[in-house]
């Protein structure tokens, strides 16, 4: 696909529609400034109309100065396109039912109404001198010769570009291919597409819309949206760039931090199988796939898509797959060395914990190390004297941490949304001096019932320079077993980072 493919989009219109998510105007702002920096052509900040908060904040960030275009969505109404018109945006999309089981059902409109209603909108927008984008909704399941009627009529109207939404999700690639093929050849200006993910082929039928001649996709990041969600932002601009050969403006770099950023603040988390984003995408466990990623990493993984393309981490992780190479290969980043024998012990222990459903840390593996070589490894920096926290329904949680750091005794206290997040802004104040870390992974887990519950809890932490550890522990209190946890995994990591300055 030797061509340029314009990103479209639209988490912060469709994306926010998502059952159960609500975003702040703050967060809105803050994911469109990621969306510009990502390089994404067109940012669809919402529906004005829809709600005084929401015209609100597309304001705000047609406002921001951004480099991106800012659309507003708006029906084929008056009232719509003059409150899309107040916020200042770059672009209009504009939008009627064209189908006639909507068109019937919904609206309650002639052919020839929605023809002159979608005429007159486009007219109105061009009058006022901004872009405009025409979406005949629902138009995979419209009449093809009303469909191309009405695109040729906007056309002649003025619209910058249409949109072929597959609405409710129901079209397969190749059908899709044809549809924009065949709308292709009946109109000159671009075409975009808007794919629903009902039957989990939004990104498939996307690039087949591309294949056919739409120069623009519509995205959401993670693929969030109404029912199902919509094509995925890395997925579609991954499939473009290494598999097509495509050119976008998306500086994929970036693709792991914006879906983390997403993630966070409308609480739908990600599964970890899920790519190119997902914490499992190049995370590799078994014996055969490490040793041959080890020695070679195309030998199982993509190639054409490498991690640091997207601002991800090869990972390998132990486990009852893990093979010798792996085993070795975390020993030795984590200064380790051992004869042949003790890492043919490491490597069964290891498995044995693994054969109990048990998930393999770092911590784990020192452990296991330590225990077999028969001395203590690496040094514990930080010691945890004390941990109080406080918390009610009328005060702001607070934590306060005591530990010896190095040799001397240090206190901090942060606040937090909850006991844990406090607790956790603590310790990283205390240890600011020796080094700054981020989490990358946290989960609790009950390893007992009752109210008295022991809760197990994992965590992973990443320094500035991109090392990740983990560790775990249990507790009946999750405050302290947390706090445990991120202790054990900062003492871990700067054990690797002498290592590493020493190199």
């Amino acid at each position: 696909m030797n061509k340029k493919i314009t990103i479209f989009d639209t988490t912060l219109r469709d994306g926010e529609q998502t059952p159960g998510v609500s975003l702040t105007n703050d967060q809105k702002l803050k994911i469109a400034r990621q969306l510009d920096k990502l390089g994404i052509d067109v940012l669809e900040a919402g529906f004005p109309i829809s709600s005084e908060g929401d015209k609100q904040s597309v304001k705000a960030i047609a406002n921001e100065g951004l480099r991106l275009d800012v659309c507003g969505l708006a029906r084929v109404l008056t009232k719509d396109l003059d409150t899309c018109l107040d916020t200042g945006v770059d672009m209009i999309h504009t939008f009627v039912s064209t189908s006639d089981i909507q068109r019937i059902h919904t609206i309650k409109k002639s052919k020839e109404e929605v023809l002159t209603m979608a005429v007159d909108a486009v007219q109105y927008i061009k009058d006022h001198g901004v872009k405009c984008m025409f979406s005949a909704m629902d138009a995979t399941r419209t009449d093809l010769d009303y469909l191309t009627q009405i695109y040729k009529a906007v056309e002649g109207a003025g619209c910058d570009i249409i949109n072929v939404p597959d609405t409710v999700g129901i079209m397969s690639p190749s059908r899709m291919y044809h549809l924009v093929g065949a709308v292709s050849k009946e109109i000159r200006i671009p075409i975009d597409v808007h794919c629903h993910n009902d039957f989990g082929i939004a990104v498939a039928n996307s690039l087949m819309a591309a294949e056919a001649g739409a120069s623009q996709i519509q995205v959401t990041v993670n693929g969030i949206g109404e029912r199902a969600g919509n094509a995925n932002l890395a997925e579609v601009v991954m499939c473009l760039q290494s598999i097509y050969g495509a050119k976008t403006n998306i500086n994929t770099e970036y693709l792991l931090e914006t879906s983390k950023m997403v993630e966070k603040y409308t609480g739908i988390h990600m599964p970890p199988n899920t790519p190119i984003v997902g914490e499992n995408a190049f995370a590799h466990e078994s014996g055969i796939h490490t040793h041959g990623v080890l020695t070679k990493a195309d030998t199982f993984e993509p190639g054409i898509m490498t991690p640091e393309m997207v601002g991800h981490k090869r990972r390998i992780v132990l486990g009852k797959h893990a093979g010798k190479h792996a085993v070795q290969k975390s020993l030795e980043d984590a200064g380790i060395q051992t004869t042949d024998e003790q890492l043919d012990e490491i490597v069964r222990r290891i498995k044995a914990i693994a054969d109990k459903g048990k998930r393999i840390c770092d911590a784990d593996l020192h452990a296991v190390a330590a225990d077999v070589l028969g001395r203590n490894l690496g040094s514990e920096t930080i010691k945890l004297k004390e941990l109080s926290v406080m918390t009610s329904n009328l005060t702001t949680p607070t934590a306060v941490v005591r530990a010896i750091v190095g040799d001397e005794e240090a206190v901090a206290s942060n606040i937090g949304t909850g006991p844990v997040d406090a607790a956790v802004k603590a310790v990283q104040q205390m240890i600011a001096g020796y080094t700054k870390v981020k989490i990358r992974d946290f989960r609790i887990e009950a390893i007992t019932g009752g109210a008295d519950a022991l809760a197990e809890v994992t965590i992973g932490v990443e320094d500035e320079d991109g090392r990740v550890v983990t560790a775990h522990a249990a507790s009946t209190d999750i405050v302290t077993a947390s706090v445990d946890a991120l202790i054990t995994a900062i003492n871990i990591l700067l054990d690797k980072k002498k290592l590493w300055n020493m190199q």
